[in-house]
């Protein structure tokens, strides 16, 4: 039902265990061909923001996730997924993401310890199916050292605050990018993951 695009960058067997667990049917692959046929993807990530897009255009992926978006299909980014949906990174001069989002993601500001590394809390600037059941201010597990400020529609499901406001969930359509980990999240990222399946459940 939902594949996991397998790039080389991050864990995506604790991905897969965590849906598993929750009885959802997932595959891992990287071709185009195989993630045509799943009714939802997930782009996971771990790394750098230069070395995933160049992974990525190695596969052919790039242009696929760009369509796949456009046409109104369920697309869910976790952490360094979340970033590639924007333009660039300082992460990553000279490397465009995806761009469905025009803004950038920045590295923290001085004064905080960076990478962000452990459980922060969450608060919702609206209602979505995704965070059903998640109560305001819950606490999620983060690592990543580059965010994407609070600001714009982007930023209208979720956000956190470490030295700086940031998007901890962003949506577009049915796609949905979170910076957190919910694999690593305990019972409230597997709520969330839940969610998404049960969205993508219903819509098929």
């Amino acid at each position: 039902m939902i594949a996991i695009i397998d790039y080389g960058m991050g864990n995506v067997t604790s991905v897969s265990n965590a849906f598993e667990y929750l009885g959802v049917q997932t595959t891992l692959t990287s071709d185009a061909s195989e993630l045509e046929k799943s009714r939802a993807v997930v782009l996971p990530g771990v790394g750098a923001f230069g070395s995933a897009v160049k992974e990525l255009a190695r596969l052919d992926l790039l242009d696929y996730l760009k369509k796949r978006q456009a046409a109104g299909s369920f697309t869910l980014g976790i952490c360094l997924g979340l970033q590639l949906f924007y333009r660039s990174s300082e992460e990553g001069p000279g490397f465009e993401g995806l761009n469905i989002f025009p803004r950038d993601a920045y590295r923290f500001p001085g004064g905080v310890k960076v990478p962000h590394i452990g459980w922060n809390r969450i608060y919702f600037a609206g209602e979505d199916p995704l965070f059903r059941g998640v109560p305001e201010g819950s606490h999620f597990y983060f690592a990543h050292s580059y965010y994407i400020p609070r600001e714009g529609e982007d930023c209208a499901l979720a956000w956190g605050s470490y030295g700086a406001d940031f998007a901890a969930a962003v949506k577009k359509g049915s796609l949905y990018g979170v910076q957190f980990h919910p694999e690593k999240s305990g019972l409230m990222g597997l709520k969330v993951l839940y969610n998404f399946g049960r969205m993508v459940e219903e819509c098929s």
